[in-house]
């Protein structure tokens, strides 16, 4: 590979921490939590850790493999080297378009975040500012994103820091802020509140059905893989930052609820429920409508900023496997993948002119995502399966890997059946999602037929 056609290595361990870290607190923790603890409760508490573990699994088993080949693709070109060429088109191209996907969706929660402070402007006129500003900071050095998704990521966690050390105060300092405030209400219902007492209120069903909302909250740590590629030092900062972002993404997650739970009892919750926005107004702080918009519309940001390099550095990845025409492995001498993320914004850019002239399609388009969530399952299961093909390689050669991974070859197996079981539960009637189920085999059968089209075309190409 010329040096030109190198990613630059421009982020450092504390941009890498905080790139993972932003990625999984974003708006399904400040809006998604209530619909996990109105299904489950206490229990909730339980399914985080459940969840973390395997989450955790999954990191160890990226880190050990992107600490060893630090490459542009993440998981793809694993999947590619030591699986096969389809396994590497369908996980980088599955990537890519999720991410293009959930660009589209935050990009259009950002503008209408904003009809909070400015009611009378036009969403596609926001859209297309955050587009622009967006973009321009990921058409410029690596750096610069890492620097502006740090301080985007500072925000969120200042807040839920904020929150628990808010908590914590009322719950062991100053219990008359919150009447009723207790770690009780962990295991016991408030007075005159019949059948909603005990750790399990509904029961182990309650928290199975919670497990899929509860690991949607977790998608997007995969994207230190991503960044890997232009990390300094990869063999020291992705082991380091693998470990300590699980840590503390599982004392973010678990340390706000159990503060949340205790301050107030979970049944005071509704489905539809922010439970920081309860938060906040129990303690009396009046701009709590206007905090609370402020951290989701920074979380917004930052997934839509991060969608943006992610979809750029997969697409670069793709075009240095042959998954991907060659124009999108060209850099230009900021190191930037220019024509890869021209093309994630060209198609992103559609939801300006729909904002203008369908918005009501928008809305659709926001219901439809739900067809394509199961995407994020299917990366974690690609991500565990090219380990095993990655260490029965090593293995094989009789290397030993910089950043080995736990539980090996048991941990893998066990994350492959957590995610059958996740898909299980998703296609229940209870749950709702039994076409975002159905579309997996669906979707992997049109990939596999786009992948033969992609050969067919080379093919034509080189002769």
């Amino acid at each position: 590979m010329d040096k030109e056609e190198k990613l630059h290595r421009g982020l450092k361990n504390r941009h890498i921490q905080l790139i993972a870290l932003g990625g999984a607190v974003g708006t399904g923790l400040f809006l998604g939590t209530g619909s996990a603890i109105f299904s489950s409760g206490p229990s909730v508490l339980l399914g985080y850790a459940i969840g973390g573990l395997i989450v955790f699994l999954i990191m160890r088993q990226l880190g050990e493999m992107m600490s060893e080949e630090p490459m542009a693709g993440s998981f793809s070109y694993f999947a590619y080297k030591y699986w096969g060429n389809f396994p590497g088109f369908l996980a980088g191209w599955n990537y890519w378009i999720l991410y293009v996907m959930v660009s589209v969706s935050e990009l259009t929660a950002v503008a209408a975040y904003m009809q909070f402070w400015f009611p009378e402007l036009p969403t596609w006129v926001t859209a297309l500012i955050f587009f622009i500003v967006i973009n321009v900071i990921n058409f410029s050095t690596v750096k610069v994103f890492g620097e502006i998704e740090f301080w985007f990521s500072i925000i969120k966690i200042s807040a839920i820091i904020a929150m628990i050390v808010f908590g914590l105060y009322i719950l062991f300092l100053n219990t008359s802020l919150v009447p009723g405030a207790s770690i009780t209400n962990l295991w016991q219902a408030p007075a005159g509140v019949e059948g909603k007492s005990g750790f399990f209120p509904n029961g182990l069903y309650g928290l199975v059905m919670a497990i899929p909302i509860i690991m949607f909250s977790f998608g997007g740590l995969e994207l230190v893989g991503i960044a890997a590629a232009e990390a300094d030092e990869p063999q020291k900062t992705i082991p380091k930052a693998t470990n300590q972002v699980l840590f503390r993404i599982l004392v973010f997650y678990i340390g706000t609820v159990t503060v949340l739970l205790s301050l107030h009892h979970w049944s005071n919750l509704t489905k539809e429920s922010s439970p920081f926005t309860m938060i906040f107004s129990a303690i009396g702080f009046k701009n709590v409508a206007g905090v609370l918009n402020f951290v989701i519309l920074t979380a917004a940001l930052s997934v839509f900023n991060s969608g943006v390099y992610a979809t750029s550095r997969m697409l670069f990845g793709l075009s240095k496997q042959g998954n991907a025409p060659q124009i999108f492995s060209k850099l230009n001498t900021r190191g930037v993948p220019v024509a890869a993320m021209g093309l994630a914004a060209l198609l992103t850019f559609t939801v300006v002119p729909l904002n203008y002239f369908l918005p009501k399609w928008v809305d659709a388009f926001g219901q439809a995502m739900s067809i394509v969530v199961a995407a994020l399952v299917i990366n974690w299961a690609m991500i565990s399966l090219a380990h095993l093909f990655f260490r029965r390689a090593k293995d094989k050669e009789g290397t030993r890997t910089i950043f080995p991974t736990v539980l090996y070859p048991f941990g893998n197996y066990l994350c492959l059946a957590f995610v059958v079981f996740v898909l299980s539960v998703m296609a229940t009637p209870q749950f709702g999602m039994f076409y975002s189920v159905l579309a997996v085999p669906v979707w992997i059968i049109f990939m596999y037929a786009m992948y033969r089209f992609n050969n067919k075309y080379k093919k034509g190409s080189e002769g």
